[in-house]
């Protein structure tokens, strides 16, 4: 079997998994996206809930997913400001993949 033939098994064009990577291939993103799947949360919330995060690392992630259309930042005029950020239709559609990902780490990781 030809490379070109094993890679249209897998993706219905060459690239599609290079795109999906190039959003979703980041540490800490597909947690963030995990803890998301649940509904808004505020960045502390995610702070909290991710891990071990480096605040500055969030808030590029969190800009990226947004940049991606994959979440969006909501900002409410109050004192102190308080912002949230949620999943798009777009950002749900990633669900099987981490549901996926899941199985896999639960089949195969030592932990």
């Amino acid at each position: 079997m030809n490379t070109t033939s094993v890679t249209s098994l897998v993706e219905p064009k060459v690239g599609c998994i290079a795109g999906a990577m190039e959003i979703i291939g980041n540490k800490w993103t597909a947690l963030i996206l995990r803890d998301l799947m649940s509904g808004s949360k505020r960045f502390c919330e995610l702070e909290k809930t991710v891990g071990n995060i480096n605040p500055r690392t969030l808030s590029q992630r969190l800009d990226d997913l947004e940049t991606h259309g994959i979440i969006t930042k909501q900002t409410f005029a109050e004192v102190p400001p308080r912002i949230e950020y949620t999943l798009t239709s777009k950002g749900h559609d990633l669900l099987p993949i981490l549901k996926q990902m899941a199985a896999w780490g639960n089949k195969y990781s030592e932990v």
